[in-house]
């Protein structure tokens, strides 16, 4: 399952089958765009958002991995969209490699004003795009706001109330299969 959502003009993709063109102007939005990721999330934000993965992940096995790039090297920005790089960030990051396909990925693209959330497969098999959207129109607002941290914070949380719904609380976490830490590229 693949959510877009743009925080400029509430834009939202469905369709996964949709082929996206090379694009020279994505490329040049990227080429210009000043990596700042650091900027919008200092170190005290990296570790709330840390821990804020780390309570949601409590109680069942769901893993949630959040990724936050100010731009995409230049040759995926000429042929991917941001669902496609999320997509791609979702087996190159192994998110999909979790022993109970239990993983999520929380993708925050800055210079594409940009929130996916992509899910393995028995997730997304049950769950609905309703709550999918839901949670990207609460990020997204606060992301109007400007409110990065807790934008991504708010989606941590709800995903995570999401998958407690969806994994049978029986089932116990043995370990972390993915990091806790969100991932700035």
């Amino acid at each position: 399952m693949v959510r877009q959502d743009k925080f400029n003009d509430m834009v939202t993709t469905v369709d996964q089958d949709l082929h996206t063109q090379p694009s020279l102007k994505r490329w040049f939005k990227h080429f210009f765009f000043l990596p700042a990721t650091s900027r919008y999330f200092n170190q005290q934000d990296q570790h709330a958002i840390a821990q804020a993965v780390t309570e949601a992940e409590h109680g069942h096995v769901g893993e949630i991995q959040v990724i936050i790039e100010g731009n995409m090297p230049l040759k995926e920005a000429y042929y991917f969209d941001s669902r496609q790089r999320a997509q791609q960030l979702f087996a190159q990051y192994r998110v999909w490699d979790t022993e109970l396909n239990s993983g999520v990925l929380i993708y925050l693209n800055l210079c594409e004003h940009a929130v996916e959330i992509v899910c393995d497969r028995g997730i997304c098999r049950a769950t609905t795009q309703e709550q999918w959207h839901s949670i990207c129109k609460i990020m997204i607002e606060q992301l109007k706001q400007q409110q990065y941290r807790q934008a991504v914070l708010i989606g941590v949380q709800q995903v995570g109330k999401l998958l407690n719904d969806f994994y049978d609380n029986q089932i116990t976490d043995l370990h972390n299969e993915l990091s806790n830490r969100p991932i700035l590229l």
